[in-house]
This record gives C-alpha cells, sequence and structure tokens, in this order.
C-alpha cells in the first residue's frame, strides 16, 4: 500500500510540474506580447508603456529565467517592480495582477472558498440523491419507483442549469418570497446565514448532476445483480443486506467513483454559470473576468489551480479504488 501511495504521489507530482510548464509556456511564450496584451487598448498604448509592463513583470528576462522565478516566487515570494512602484508578492505568490493592483492569491483567497462552498455542498447532493435513487430502482426494477425515477433523471440531465437556476429564483424568491436574494457570507463569520445563501446553488448543481449519476448508478447495478458472484452469493443463502451491500454495492460503485473525482475536481476549477446566475463571484467568475480583462497572470493561476484539483482529486480516486478493490494495489 505505501509503495502504491508513493507510485501515485510521483505521478501526481510529475503531471503538475507538466502542467505548470505547458502553462507558462501558454501565456507567455505566444507570438503575440504579453505586455502589449496586458497593456489594455493595444491602439493606444506607447512602447515606452509596453517596456515599462516588461520590466515589472520580469517579461524581459528570457523564458526559462521567468518560469525559475515564478517557481521561486511560490515558495519564497516575489517582489515586482523597482523603487517607488514595486509591489511585494508574498509566498506563496502565483503572479501579481496589476489590473487589480494586488498579489493574484488575494484574489484567489477571497473566490476560492465561494467555488468550495457551491461545490462540496452541491457534491453532496448529488452524490447522495443520484446512488441512492440508481441503486433503489435497480433494485425494484419495473415498478412504479422504477419508472418514475428513469423519467426524473432523463428530465434533469436534459435541463440546462441557465434555465433551472433562473426558476429556482423565480419560484423560491422573486414569487414565492420563500427565500432572500443568496448574498454570499462567509462560513466562519455566520454559518446559518452561509447555508441559507447555499441553498439554491447547492440544489440547483446538485440536482441537475444527480441525474446523470442516477442513470449511472441505477445502469451500474443492474449489471453488478447479473454478474456471477451475486448469484452465488445469493446461491449460498446469505441475506440480502449482505448480498447488496457487501458485494453488489461495492461492484458497482467503481466506476461511479472515477465519474464523480472527475466532476469534483473540474467543478472546484470554476462554477461560472452557477456563479454567474446566483450573483457569486467564486474563482470561476474571477477567471472569466481575468480572461475578459486580459488579467494574464490571474488567468495562469486559476488555470493552474484547476489542474491542483483535477490532479489531486484522481489522486484521491486511486487512494479509493485500493480501498475498495484490493487488486488495485498490486498493479
Amino acid at each position: 500500500m505505501f509503495r502504491f501511495a508513493i507510485k501515485k504521489a510521483l505521478l501526481a507530482i510529475s503531471t503538475l510540474f507538466a502542467v505548470s510548464v505547458l502553462t507558462f509556456a501558454l501565456f507567455f511564450a505566444v507570438p503575440t506580447n504579453p505586455a502589449e496584451l496586458m497593456c489594455g487598448n493595444r491602439k493606444t498604448c506607447s512602447t515606452e508603456q509596453q517596456q515599462a509592463i516588461e520590466r515589472r513583470m520580469g517579461l524581459d528576462k528570457p523564458i526559462v529565467t521567468q518560469y525559475a522565478d515564478f517557481m521561486t516566487g511560490i515558495v519564497t515570494g516575489r517582489t515586482f517592480g523597482e523603487g517607488d512602484g514595486a509591489r511585494r508578492c508574498p509566498a506563496p505568490c502565483l503572479g501579481y495582477s496589476f489590473r487589480n493592483d494586488e498579489p493574484v492569491t488575494a484574489i484567489l483567497g477571497r473566490t476560492l472558498p465561494v467555488t468550495l462552498s457551491i461545490v462540496f455542498g452541491a457534491a453532496v447532493v448529488w452524490l447522495v440523491i443520484g446512488i441512492s435513487i440508481g441503486m433503489i430502482s435497480a433494485l425494484r426494477r419495473g415498478t412504479v419507483f422504477d419508472r418514475l425515477a428513469v423519467v426524473t433523471s432523463l428530465v434533469g440531465a436534459s435541463m440546462p442549469i441557465l434555465l433551472f437556476g433562473p426558476l429556482l429564483l423565480i419560484i423560491f424568491v422573486y414569487e414565492g418570497g420563500l427565500l432572500s436574494y443568496p448574498q454570499y457570507v462567509p462560513l466562519t463569520q455566520d454559518p446559518l446565514k452561509w447555508a441559507s445563501a447555499m441553498v439554491l446553488p447547492w440544489i440547483a448543481l446538485g440536482f441537475l448532476n444527480s441525474a446523470s449519476y442516477a442513470r449511472l448508478s441505477r445502469a451500474q447495478m443492474l449489471e453488478t445483480l447479473s454478474e456471477d458472484f451475486v448469484r452465488t452469493a445469493r446461491a449460498k443463502g446469505l441475506a440480502k443486506a449482505k448480498v447488496y451491500g457487501r458485494h453488489a454495492l461495492r461492484a458497482a460503485i467503481t466506476p461511479i467513483v472515477t465519474i464523480a473525482g472527475l466532476d469534483l475536481g473540474t467543478y472546484l476549477g470554476g462554477t461560472v454559470i452557477t456563479e454567474t446566475i446566483f450573483g457569486f463571484t467564486g474563482l470561476g467568475k474571477a477567471s472569466l473576468n481575468a480572461a475578459i480583462n486580459l488579467d494574464m497572470p490571474l488567468v495562469m493561476a486559476t488555470v493552474l489551480l484547476a489542474a491542483v484539483f483535477i490532479i489531486a482529486c484522481n489522486v484521491v480516486v486511486d487512494a479509493l479504488y485500493a480501498v475498495i478493490d484490493p487488486r488495485v494495489r498490486l498493479g
């Protein structure tokens, strides 16, 4: 098990290093001058202004030196510019946003908790509801519950969040008056207000994803119930709870863990549509604004952070595989 963990950790670190090199090259080694992009209006931006940006951002150095400075800044921090115009970026420094005149990590520190609040709450909703409905539907195949679950999952899977989110606002906020318009409050400041503001985003993102998980869980459970080892367990006279819980569910849940890890990592990288609908400024909204405003350091930082989330979730999935299926540890 220890060798398995070391191997996966080394693979994750090497993947993250490759992603950082590719991301850095993508934004700082393109044919278009990054300083020209960050200068704003390229028609009115003078050559002197571009050169000033290059010196302040360190873009006048060789690309290898720029990458080394970027990686060093993550560990020790960096100082951008000189003299009165110098800006200090403490570790871990992922760059400095001169559009907002603050380190990128400060922006991430404000926006990341919003995205984490949305995604983790919604993940609980779609995993609990989706897997439960899918498993029960498979065990009661052909019943009214099964047919209703299939129809509901089809409706949920085909409904875009751009429609479902505003519908929730109309029903619960504008017309029903049951909830106030969502306004993000940090969990550490007021847990009750935090939860009340997250209810609608959780329902919107969680319900739509639960439809897909219900269909996947049902299909996997039906396939598993037809396997020889399940029929053997039944023939031995084991109780239904042991057959379904210990044997069938454990085998059926393996592909679901894979999909859940990928979805969680992707959504942690940004839920721009959900944040926009409910008026939150999370990681997705911040990355969209950075792309529109050509705030290249912030764009690069959000891409790297999204990669970290996806890689981390894949590592967790591999670890869960080793727990669910011991044969994985032999690979």
